[in-house]
């Protein structure tokens, strides 16, 4: 059955299935305008109104991206939508056009700043709506087009996509059944990292109300002076003058290759010294501390008690890396000597940090011993840091890890990156990371715990928050349990690393 809501910005109509209780779905609403010829590379502009009904049956075009590469592209599908209209979003609801009051999700997609969008088809909020939450998915500019520091000083027009998807549920979700001022950002990996670095962005007030972060907690965002170095080496790449008139006429498609160009040089550790945290954490493009969108970095905001009014859920994976080093084989290819090398600038000291892995891990090969140390870094540490600032603060924060083991790979996959997306959204369905085998029990405790989260801040009573005992509830094989402070020995050894 089809069916029409009004908008700010003109009607759509979209479908909801048969049947009593069925979820309606309505797919592509522009909530800005395309970001392309005079709107390139600046912040985001209001859509211009239509007539009539617009059709919202389809997913709506994807912004400009390089792909994954083929390691990792058979599993984490990436769709790609052709058009200029890429700030676009989708909302599934089980009361349209009802003044119902739900409580609202918007989910961040990640993709490390240059890939994915909301087409994947894991991102399909049918299940949340199910259960009784307005689900709302958003697209944003990738790479260059979003996360680049032009020589004017514009930064950050990804995060002002988001913040403009946010506006417009503001304005719009309450015809949709949701409730406006009961709003939860969640997102995974970089999606996690906005999210969480969006709690701390002064624009974005009162725009939401709780964050979910998984997999990514803001702690990484790069100072002015190595983003300005980074726009010039993109433009060297990219073979013009970097000045913001010319970034501006330059084909995205061009900045794509240029990017990923730079990208490829921070894997081989080139310009280390030069690019200081951006090439350890190994993101060429991210939020900028700009001064003006985002006052501080992340982590630092937080220990100076910003963030305090929003609830956070926040969590990792306990075995996040592996997604990078099984697929492609580098996991096998790792070479013990090569360790200390490739653990330089990621943290504690290389053989100071092997000697405590592999005291705990004593049957690691040293891909293995890599790709924990990478998983601490990257993922786990920061979330703990978050957690543990705003804990000082009095601050409500629950923290889970992620354990159950994929089969995929011979079971060599492991706790890793994304796996746990399909549990969230109680969709194994549509995710392969998962190898065929993945218990549903564990994707019903989650959704469910995700769910009441949203509706009242509180994940459910066997959820304590984190505070002095470090609780964080174990999503595994095993039954859920509450563990204290997981990883003691590891989680010790980067203290006093901020």
């Amino acid at each position: 059955m089809e069916i029409v809501v009004p908008t700010t910005h003109g009607k759509v109509r979209g479908r909801e299935a048969a049947g009593p209780g069925g979820v309606a779905a309505f797919l592509g609403i522009p909530y800005a305008a395309p970001p392309f010829g005079p709107r390139r590379l600046r912040p985001p502009q209001s859509p211009e109104p239509w007539d009539g009904e617009r059709n919202a049956f389809d997913y709506g075009p994807t912004a400009p991206k390089p792909g994954y590469p083929p390691a990792l592209a058979t599993l984490l599908p990436d769709p790609v939508v052709p058009g200029e209209e890429c700030l676009n979003l989708n909302v599934w609801t089980p009361a349209p056009g009802r003044d119902s009051a739900l409580p609202v999700m918007v989910w961040i997609h990640g993709g490390a700043f240059r890939n994915g969008s909301t087409a994947v088809p894991v991102y399909d909020g049918t299940a949340f709506a199910r259960d009784g939450v307005v689900c709302v998915t958003a697209n944003y500019r990738l790479g260059a087009e979003g996360f680049l520091l032009l020589p004017d000083g514009t930064a950050n027009l990804g995060l002002l996509d988001q913040i403009a998807a946010l506006r417009w549920v503001r304005e719009n979700i309450a015809a949709f059944g949701g409730d406006p001022d009961n709003v939860t950002l969640f997102g995974e990996s970089a999606g996690a990292m906005s999210a969480t670095t969006l709690m701390t962005v002064p624009s974005a007030a009162g725009l939401f109300r709780r964050v979910i972060a998984q997999s990514g907690a803001g702690h990484h965002a790069l100072p002015p002076d190595i983003a300005r170095r980074i726009t010039a080496r993109v433009a060297a790449h990219a073979g013009v003058p970097a000045t913001a008139e010319v970034l501006r006429e330059t084909a995205p498609q061009r900045l794509v290759a240029a990017v990923s160009a730079v990208q490829a040089e921070f894997a081989t550790g080139h310009g280390r010294e030069e690019w200081g945290e951006a090439a350890g954490g190994g993101l060429p493009l991210m939020p900028v501390v700009d001064g003006e969108v985002l006052p501080a970095r992340p982590v630092d905001a937080f220990a100076a008690g910003a963030g305090r009014e929003y609830g956070l859920l926040t969590g990792t994976n306990a075995e996040e890396f592996r997604l990078y080093l099984v697929p492609s084989g580098l996991a096998d290819a790792i070479p013990e000597e090569a360790l200390p090398t490739l653990l330089a600038g990621h943290g504690p000291e290389p053989h100071r940090a092997l000697a405590a892995y592999r005291a705990a891990l004593p049957d690691a090969s040293p891909g293995d011993l890599l790709a924990a140390v990478l998983t601490d870094f990257t993922f786990r540490i920061p979330a703990v840091r978050v957690a543990e600032a705003r804990a000082a603060h009095g601050a409500a924060t629950y923290v889970y890890t992620f354990d159950w083991r994929s089969p995929a790979f011979d079971g060599r996959l492991g706790a890793c990156h994304a796996l746990e997306i399909g549990f969230v959204f109680d969709n194994l369905a549509s995710g392969l990371l998962g190898g065929g085998d993945a218990p549903q029990r564990l994707a019903d405790e989650m959704h469910a715990a995700w769910v009441a989260f949203a509706h009242h801040g509180d994940p459910g009573p066997t959820w304590p928050a984190y505070g002095a005992d470090r609780a964080v509830l174990r999503f595994a094989a095993d039954p859920t349990e509450v563990v204290h402070d997981p990883a003691a020995a590891e989680r010790r050894l980067w203290d006093g690393l901020r």
